[in-house]
């Protein structure tokens, strides 16, 4: 029996700009609505709000991790800002299309897909 699905997307060469809390928050918004899924909470890590001497320096830890709660599990998305890639899972118990949520994602970062893969959890 399928439990589940999920959608991990490598991109790289993404543009930076879109590395923000507010676009990474419009993201969530459109692609839920995209493959119909119901928000629930977003949470961000990152140094928004962090005093200079505190903030992430290195090309694995400097960027935005954001996790949107959704009905029926989760969307993690983690920025590399020094690096330019993004790194995002989906992953529900209800169905999906991965195939139009991996196009959306790649034209919203504006990357390369370096990598995908999408995964039945059983």
């Amino acid at each position: 029996m399928k439990y589940g699905k999920e959608l991990i997307i490598d991109l790289h060469d993404c543009d930076v700009s879109t590395f923000t809390r507010k676009s990474i928050r419009s993201y969530c918004i459109q692609l839920c609505r995209l493959i119909k899924m119901k928000r629930e909470d977003l949470h961000f890590w990152d140094d928004h709000n962090v005093p200079e001497k505190y903030k992430q320096t290195s090309e694995h830890t400097s960027g935005i991790s954001a996790v949107q709660f959704i009905l029926t599990s989760n969307i993690t998305i983690h920025t590399l800002n020094l690096l330019s890639n993004a790194y995002i899972n989906i992953f529900s118990c209800k169905d999906f299309n991965s195939d139009e949520a991996l196009e959306f994602t790649k034209e919203w970062f504006k990357g390369t897909v370096k990598q995908s893969k999408t995964v039945s959890r059983l």
